[in-house]
């Protein structure tokens, strides 16, 4: 295949999402709209990716930093799509093969459809290729005219007549275009339309007009070029991604009770016989193994869950790993940079931060865990607390293996409790506790006969 480049249209004002952001930027099924189209660009390759900027073109290309390579043009009066491609000249000036145009905010066109579109136009040899659908009812989709069978022009419906209204094949606004005859085809479009715009569709009439071949491929599934213009298509196309999301994944062995309900993100990998209860969100790059189950109202975000853990309603967990056979939960907290480990347990209202949970331990009860690193079969009892902060820096906690933390303890960081220790209940540990002792800090309990009579006799 000769050399593909592409050109990305990013530049208008979004009117009628009434956001302060830029449109492309709007996350769509767990990515912004400008990163599924990139993502389907990646498929063939493309020797340069040309970004078309305009309204808040700093926030496009800010919020695209993490994107290395692209390059950046700048359409400024914003004049029609034929202005827009034109401004990707200075990037595409003595280079040679295929420019696919793409729109920033049409992210449900697969890989394999721009495959085929490059394919047909590199078989045919033609000037421009022209990706339509077929769509009924009302609409504003430029018409494809043919004549004898063959694309003869593409007229927008702002200029349509009736009869070409009625027309039912329509143009996505995706091309593929030879480089050599673009830009100077471009700068012979004229503005003389409903709009006053330079309108990228006349090209083909030009091209016909000189000539040169012009093709087409018709979409099978017109939903692939939906764009998003409003609030309401925004959730739309999202509610698409999350359904073609959820049968990929029970094609492959997940099971996933109320598809209506789980929202799992492009990037999430679930292993087979995992199972996911109602109210599931599962973002960013999190990695499920098999034989888990995730039940209702659990959130998960660039977490690690190995084979056979289980996570109990209503808990978040971000940034961590949960090994095998570990169980969370319910309304329990795993935050950044905490590892469960196997066979585990993290109970109801206990939070990790920073924290390592070793094989076997438990921390069943209303506890808080930062900054520490608790050894094998540990148990932390109900209410205990290590107190990592000194007002300056966190500092560290170790808990070893067999080590018992009574109810109600507070741990002092910096400090270790070492292996087999027992923390009697109620305990402040504010030194090293030696292998094999007993810690307690409370004195002998004392009881003060007739207290409460005399309380009640104060009162009267």
């Amino acid at each position: 295949m000769a050399d593909t480049h592409v050109v990305i249209l990013a530049a208008g004002k979004g009117t009628r999402m009434k956001s302060a952001a830029p449109k492309v930027l709007h996350p769509a099924g767990g990515l912004q709209l400008i990163e599924h189209v990139l993502r389907t660009a990646d498929s063939i390759s493309p020797r340069t990716t040309v970004v078309v900027v305009g309204h808040l073109s700093d926030h496009v290309k800010t919020g695209l930093e993490k994107r290395p390579g692209l390059r950046f043009a700048l359409q400024e009066p914003q004049l029609g799509t034929g202005h827009a491609l034109l401004q990707a000249e200075p990037y595409l000036t003595g280079q040679s093969g295929t420019v696919v145009l793409l729109s920033g905010d049409v992210p449900l066109l697969r890989p394999e459809t721009l495959r085929q579109l490059v394919v047909t136009h590199q078989h045919c040899g033609a000037a421009a290729t022209v990706l339509t659908a077929r769509v009924k009812g009302p609409h504003e989709y430029g018409r494809i005219v043919r004549e004898d069978g063959r694309i003869a022009a593409i007229v927008e419906h702002k200029d349509a007549t009736p009869a070409q209204r009625a027309i039912d094949e329509i143009n996505s606004g995706v091309y593929a275009f030879a480089l050599e005859p673009l830009f100077a085809a471009l700068k012979s479009i004229g503005s003389a339309n409903a709009q006053g715009e330079y309108y990228l569709p006349d090209l083909v009439a030009i091209y016909r007009g000189q000539g040169r071949g012009v093709e087409t491929v018709l979409l099978e599934d017109s939903r692939e070029i939906l764009g998003v213009n409003s609030r309401k298509e925004l959730a739309e196309v999202s509610a698409i991604l999350k359904t073609s999301k959820n049968d990929e994944l029970m094609a492959s062995g997940v099971s996933i009770v109320d598809p209506a309900t789980a929202w799992i993100g492009p990037d999430v990998t679930i292993g087979p016989d995992t199972v996911i209860h109602p109210n599931v969100y599962l973002e960013g790059r999190t990695r499920i193994g098999s034989n888990c189950e995730i039940h209702a109202g659990v959130r998960i975000i660039d977490s690690t869950l190995d084979d056979g853990a289980v996570i109990n309603n209503y808990c978040v967990i971000s940034e961590s790993h949960v090994k095998s056979g570990a169980r969370i939960g319910p309304f329990a907290h795993i935050r950044p940079q905490s590892v469960v480990g196997e066979d585990a347990h993290v109970g109801n209202f206990t939070e990790l931060k920073k924290t390592m949970l070793g094989r076997g331990s438990k921390a069943n009860h209303l506890s808080y865990l930062g900054d520490t690193t608790i050894g094998q079969n540990v148990n932390i009892g109900a209410g205990t607390i290590t107190c990592n902060y000194d007002g300056v820096r966190k500092q560290q906690t170790v808990i070893e293996d067999g080590a018992f933390i009574g109810s109600d303890t507070q741990l002092i960081a910096p400090v270790t409790v070492h292996k087999d220790a027992y923390v009697g209940t109620g305990t402040t540990i504010r030194e090293d506790v030696p292998s094999g002792a007993l810690a307690v800090s409370a004195g002998k309990q004392r009881n003060i006969a007739g207290w409460v009579e005399k309380k009640k006799q104060k009162k009267g």
